[in-house]
């Protein structure tokens, strides 16, 4: 435990699973690894189209219903990566480092990918049902990131609501409103753009990423991308994926019992720092009100020091 009084965040910082420890996860935070493979995928577009215009970039790469009728299903994960433009993917890469970097620390980097992905592949989904009704409107080629990047928005706006966020309009004049408003304005202007289509704007998968950011975030939603490596670590058994995974430190025997009272060094060694990894993996969420009291009885003690 810190000697001297520098907050709870110090606690943190000083944990070895904190460190950099090889095969214990991103080291970057993840939105910005999406922004950089958005951007290299950018690159990647832009090279085939100059010198190998013949080759069917966005026939097979880009989201389309046809498409997917001749099995191209990869399209629903290959057309997040791909961008009509460069103002384009700025637009989506900045929406994905405000909202995401803000998700990725309160929710985990594997449940902040599976809500990023799930936006897009609902999105996605949703834009092909628009175009099946009305392949007139809605039938073109659908690319980039919008679908993910108003499922981070729209999750951001049901977990923080009353959050101010300071926007741009127009590039130029500052608009400050909050997190919720900015969600009923989006949703408002899909809706819009699907009532009066014509401006070549995907405004279905723009909703279908909000509806899934919101289903995952008003239920929060257990859903999350499986383990590729796994740490064993004393008292921790990280052996199968995240439904066997155990945190044997974390649990106390009937016979154990605790108050309200500050807890001796001894009892926060050996518990907060199981909790602390869950956080690591799983985001902040995913702790029972048990270990939350136990986080803030670790707070307290460290205020006395």
């Amino acid at each position: 435990m810190p000697s001297d009084p520098v907050g709870f965040e110090r606690m943190l910082e000083d944990r070895d699973y904190m460190r950099a420890v090889p095969g214990s996860g991103p080291q970057w935070p993840v939105a910005v690894w999406l922004i950089v493979a958005n951007a290299v995928a950018f690159v990647g577009q832009n090279i085939l189209y100059r010198f190998w215009p013949t080759f069917p970039t966005d026939p097979v790469f880009a989201l389309s219903l046809e498409g997917l009728t001749r099995g191209y299903l990869w399209q629903l994960v290959t057309f997040q990566f791909m961008h009509g433009g460069l103002l384009h993917l700025l637009l989506n890469a900045f929406v994905i480092y405000v909202f995401g970097r803000a998700l990725e620390e309160e929710l985990g980097w594997r449940r902040f990918l599976a809500l990023y992905f799930l936006g897009g592949f609902v999105g996605g989904l949703l834009q092909i049902l628009a175009a099946w009704l009305a392949p007139r409107w809605f039938g073109g080629a659908v690319m980039g990131a919008s679908a993910g990047a108003f499922a981070l928005m729209s999750a951001f706006a049901i977990m923080s609501p009353d959050r101010p966020l300071t926007l741009l309009l127009f590039f130029v004049l500052p608009l400050t409103l909050k997190a919720k408003y900015l969600l009923l304005i989006s949703a408002l202007l899909a809706l819009f753009g699907l009532a009066f289509p014509g401006d070549g704007i995907a405004h279905a998968a723009h909703l279908g990423g909000m509806l899934a950011g919101i289903c995952y975030a008003r239920w929060n939603l257990p859903w999350t991308l499986p383990r590729v490596r796994f740490r064993v670590r004393a008292g921790i058994e990280s052996s199968g994926p995240r439904g066997n995974r155990v945190w044997p430190l974390s649990r106390r025997s009937h016979h154990e019992e605790w108050t309200d009272e500050v807890p001796s060094e001894e009892f926060l060694s050996r518990e907060v720092d199981p909790i602390l990894d869950k956080i690591s993996a799983h985001g902040i969420h995913s702790l029972t009100p048990r270990e939350r009291k136990i986080l803030e009885l670790a707070r307290r003690r460290m205020e006395k020091r």
